[in-house]
């Protein structure tokens, strides 16, 4: 990301670098949109370099949060717990609750979801794990109930 900053005629701070990385999904593709996004609003706001500050501020305001979630994600995963109570539920009625394409849904969001085992697909649907409901600051179900049956 160093390299890139560098193509795009911007300083920035290893803390921001950091952050930055933090939320790019492990994806470079994804870390140089971030980038270029953060140095975007850095030259909005008139500042002379890229700070940890102004990385947390710009990621704020595009709405990716510290696992890398963004608008999208979070929406899969709030309709996932406070509609379905976590699951299961099929993709074609999650892709409508979320009022996106089934295949966004499919394509986009939900490989990352499970990669980041917030998300788990089994044979009767989506559901979410204990983790995606702690994520969204929610008491998981209590295991006994047999909502989460990992695979």
């Amino acid at each position: 990301m160093i390299r890139s900053a560098g193509l795009l005629g911007v300083v920035v701070d290893p803390n921001a670098v950091n952050e930055i990385s933090l939320r790019s999904r492990g994806t470079p593709r994804i870390a140089n949109r971030l980038l270029r996004r953060v140095r975007d609003f850095a030259q909005v706001n008139k500042a002379s370099h890229i700070d940890l500050a102004c990385a947390q501020g710009a990621l704020e305001l595009f709405e990716v949060d510290s696992l890398g979630l963004d608008r999208l994600d979070r929406s899969v995963l709030s309709a996932l717990v406070e509609s379905f109570g976590g699951g299961p539920v099929g993709l074609s009625t999650l892709a409508v609750a979320v009022g996106e394409e089934r295949e966004t849904v499919e394509e986009v969001a939900e490989p990352f979801l499970v990669r980041a085992g917030l998300l788990a697909r089994t044979p009767r649907g989506r559901v979410a794990t204990p983790a995606a409901w702690i994520h969204l600051g929610k008491t998981p179900p209590s295991p006994d109930l047999g909502l989460f049956t990992p695979q």
